[in-house]
């Protein structure tokens, strides 16, 4: 072991400069397994700490110290422009480093803008930007062009260090809307096939090797775009293109190889070793970190046990008590839920309201389980306020009686929420082999809203920010009914703490479900195939009403919409963001249901209100939240429906996104879906639909956040671990097409340290907010978005919902055509003709899609409108 940790520390070191770009990781992981090097990540505005506390040493000296370390440095890409200081922080100071402290270095995209810019070159806005677009990258070392004996002139001695030398064409992604500009425009037509290739008085010291000459239309003659540059006396190359892109093609590997085996040789040649020393490794003299960040569980613990804790000693060590019942013919999820829990007020519902589809859907696209969680008044319950340095544990009942249990747990210990999540998960891990094939038997079931997202990715919340609303809200749930529709089962399950005796819920529960079709036996924990499990289910026909005259709608405005789009394709002009997820709301006031669990009366003329909480069926009134959800699974079922009340929340989701599932082998698995079409007449087949979405606009919108996503899982599953079996993918839904792409990838193996093992809940907590819900690079996609959307909380809509199994299993759904409400907007209203004050309920149902440069205002309209229709509609069904 001593032997290859020595063979470790000899392998050549990179350091990779973070402009917090959401392609970064992809970078290092192929740096990594490509060169097979290790690449350690330093942000480009990290200060640097002194020298050995030396008070009369300053940052340069440190940077210099942290720099002597690595064989070369990778300045990446990201937001903005050169000419902004703050967006390239410490690249400056490498492109400005003395003879003497010279290193190798690549730029990339905004790593190479700033080295144009840095040699006395321009860096200017595209005719039109280029994020996510495909193209042939021209080299001057294709052999084709080198057949030419006009270009053979072209050659000179430097040809010898060319990092493109024996690279055949490839294409490559490109993600930018700035270009360097070394005076190309100013070379007429009948010279440019010489003078691309040489050194321009504009900037003397960088050589061209690469171009991309964009065909803009109209006749006019094609936009000379610089893909690649070597300085002529230093060790500094740049790419303007994206060489770790999914859709990069692998001749371009060589390029890189190339470029190291260059740098290696550049060190040798002027006594830098070409490796570094293990105290690197240590941490003690440096200051990057790994690439791959630390699982939760090896940075957080839980302190020693207190008496006062009483929520540490719950649910350990469970088990599980499970029975499997014929899933009665015809019946759908909701009459289940009716069926075995009528009275609930509370209930967490993940419903595949789309299992019975035709037999000729792919499975992931119908979905086959539904999961209904019961029994939440007794469960325990941790929520969390973003910003908040604590969580809060609350238990409402406790052995059948009253306890209404509160307790605040400091998250000091922990870190953050999710390590505190991570360790009381793992101290009721649970290994289920007799029901391997059931996606859950228990465990965490809840949301997190799109603001703690924010968070985590260190965007502050609103300071203007009033309420007091959780933005996680888990559940640790022991009762639970799994449906399988493919195989016609429900599961019954109830996870016991151990020691304790099995109470009687799980024979009730089968009991009521046997009792409603007799002629089918019992069968316990095996699975039997049941020929009509893809048979849709008989509806009666829907009786559309109006809603009531008291019932309003605030809808977004169709031309502040469009100058909203417009904004962001300003935005994405400058270089700020490649992709702008827009979103808004749509805000419906109505007349409150007393069937949400909650009675709100008023009282004399000082307008005091009093609370009277009392247990009500689900079938009291149609138009209650229940009802809604029971009427948008029937307009659009959805593979990743769900109904959730808890506390003051209510949400009704038909989501068609999956987020992300991981299995207990540490498998993970996540669907990207940007492109949507409508469908109609012109889109009424799956072909039609492919021919309409495979367009460059549609592609470069899903492969931009592909890439983000394959970011996401590398920062946890690291270099090597992750692939992309299905990119680009049209799927039919219920209403329209959608693209989708599946990027997958497996958790490091656990090592000596089991215990500091990585669970999906990294890769969750790492991945948020969902990357298709704000673009490309997040936090400042993120950042910008706030602004345009002027603060306005997205809440529920954008965030997440799902499970995670005590098993080790999760499932979570990004929240999109959903409509949610919370209990603390509810107000109450006099009517204009006198008489007694009426509650109003408000909803909320957020819709928009990504903007890129090759949007149109009236386009990203209509998609916005069309993804609220189905939503909305519920309420003139419903009442």
């Amino acid at each position: 072991m001593e032997a290859q940790q020595q063979l470790r520390w000899r392998r050549p070191k990179i350091l990779f400069l973070d402009a917090y770009d959401s392609f970064s990781n992809n970078i290092t992981a192929l740096l990594t397994t490509l060169l097979d090097v290790d690449v350690f990540v330093l942000p480009i505005d990290e200060v640097l700490p002194r020298l050995d506390g030396d008070d009369t040493s300053n940052d340069s000296e440190a940077f210099r110290r942290e720099l002597s370390h690595y064989a070369a440095v990778v300045c990446g890409p990201g937001p903005g422009s050169p000419g902004n200081d703050a967006d390239v922080g410490l690249m400056s100071r490498v492109w400005g480093l003395a003879d003497g402290d010279l290193l190798p270095v690549l730029g990339i995209c905004l790593g190479f803008q700033s080295l144009v810019a840095s040699c006395g070159g321009q860096v200017r806005r595209l005719q039109r930007g280029l994020h996510g677009m495909v193209r042939e990258i021209v080299h001057r070392q294709q052999p084709w062009r080198l057949k030419d004996s006009s270009e053979e002139k072209t050659k000179t001695t430097q040809d010898g260090e060319d990092i493109f030398c024996g690279v055949g064409a490839f294409k490559a992604t490109l993600y930018h809307s700035l270009c360097g500009d070394i005076g190309q425009d100013t070379v007429p037509d009948t010279k440019w096939a010489e003078a691309r290739w040489q050194p321009s008085l504009a900037c003397p010291d960088l050589l061209p090797l690469a171009w991309v000459e964009e065909d803009r239309g109209g006749g006019g003659k094609p936009e000379r775009i610089l893909m690649a540059v070597k300085h002529r006396t230093r060790p500094f190359w740049g790419l303007q293109y994206h060489p770790e892109s999914v859709c990069t093609e692998s001749e371009g590997n060589q390029v890189i190889l190339n470029w190291f085996r260059k740098a290696l040789q550049w060190n040798e040649e002027h006594g830098r070793g070409a490796t570094v020393d293990g105290s690197v490794e240590g941490g003690a003299n440096h200051s990057a970190r790994n690439a791959t960040k630390p699982s939760l569980l090896s940075t957080s613990w839980l302190p020693p046990p207190r008496s006062e804790n009483w929520w540490e000693s719950l649910e350990v060590d469970p088990v599980l008590h499970s029975v499997t019942v014929p899933l009665p013919r015809g019946m759908q999820v909701p009459e289940v839920v009716e069926l075995v829990d009528p009275e609930g007020s509370e209930r967490i519902i993940l419903d595949s309201a789309n299992a019975t589809a035709s037999a000729s859907a792919r499975p992931d696209v119908r979905g086959r389980y539904s999961i209904i969680a019961t029994g939440l008044e007794e469960a325990l319950r941790i929520e969390y306020h973003t910003g908040d340095n604590y969580a809060t544990a609350k238990l409402k009942s406790l052995g059948g009686l009253p306890a209404d249990l509160v307790q605040r747990v400091p998250l000091g210990s922990h870190g953050s929420i999710w390590g505190l999540i991570a360790v009381f998960h793992e101290a009721r891990h649970l290994e289920a082999t007799e029901l391997a094939e059931v996606p859950f038997i228990g465990g965490f079931m809840g949301y997190i809203t799109y603001e703690q997202g924010l968070s985590d990715i260190g965007i502050q919340a609103n300071p203007l920010r009033q309420h007091r609303r959780p933005d996680v809200c888990l559940v640790w749930v022991t009762k639970s009914l799994v449906i399988d529709h493919l195989a016609g089962l429900i599961h019954i399950q109830k996870l016991n703490a151990h020691g304790t005796d099995i109470d009687s819920w799980v024979d009730k529960t089968e009991s009521r479900l046997l009792s409603s079709q007799p002629s089918q036996g019992r069968l316990r924990d095996c699975i039997l195939p049941r020929k009509d499990a893809q048979q849709s289910a008989t509806y009666r026909p829907l009786k559309t009403r109006r809603p009531s005259r008291s019932t309003t709608f605030q809808t977004p405005m169709t031309k502040e919409y469009e100058r909203k789009v417009e904004l962001c394709q300003e935005l994405i002009a400058a270089g700020e963001s490649y992709e702008l997820c827009l979103t808004d709301q749509t805000r419906i006031t109505r007349p409150r249901s007393d069937s949400d669990g909650e009675r709100l009366a008023a009282s004399g003329d000082t307008g005091i209100q009093q609370r009277k909480r009392r247990r009500s069926s689900l079938l009291a009134l149609p138009q209650g939240s229940w009802q809604l959800f029971k009427t948008l699974r029937t307009r659009q079922p959805a593979p990743f429906a769900s109904y959730i009340r808890l506390g003051a929340a209510t949400l009704v989701s038909a989501s068609p996104e999956r987020f992300l599932q991981y299995d207990r082998e540490g498998r993970c698995s996540m669907r990207p879906m940007k492109g949507t079409v409508r469908k109609s007449e012109a889109a009424a087949t799956l072909c039609q639909a492919e021919r309409i979405l495979h367009v460059p606009k549609e592609e470069a919108e899903n492969l931009m956040i592909v890439d983000l996503v394959r970011h996401d899982l590398h920062s946890i599953c690291g270099a090597g671990n992750v692939s992309v079996p299905h990119l680009l993918k049209v799927e039919e839904y219920q209403s329209v097409f959608q693209m989708i792409t599946v990027v997958e990838g497996q958790l490091p193996a656990a090592g000596k340290e089991a215990k500091a093992r990585y669970t999906g809940l990294d890769v969750l907590a790492a991945s948020l907010p969902p990357g298709s819900m704000t673009g490309a690079p997040k936090k400042r996609s993120c950042e910008l978005l706030q602004q345009i959307e002027q603060h306005q909380e997205r809440s529920l809509y954008s965030g997440v919902v799902g499970y995670m199994c005590a098993s080790g299993r999760g499932d979570w759904s990004v929240t999109i055509r959903s409509l949610f409400r919370w209990d603390d907007e509810d107000h109450f209203v006099v009517p204009a003709e006198g008489g007694e004050p009426e509650r109003q309920e408000v909803w909320h149902i957020g819709a928009g899609g990504a903007v890129t440069i090759l949007s149109t205002p009236e386009g990203e309209r209509e998609e916005m409108f069309t993804k609220l229709a189905g939503p909305l509609c519920v309420f003139a069904e419903a009442g």
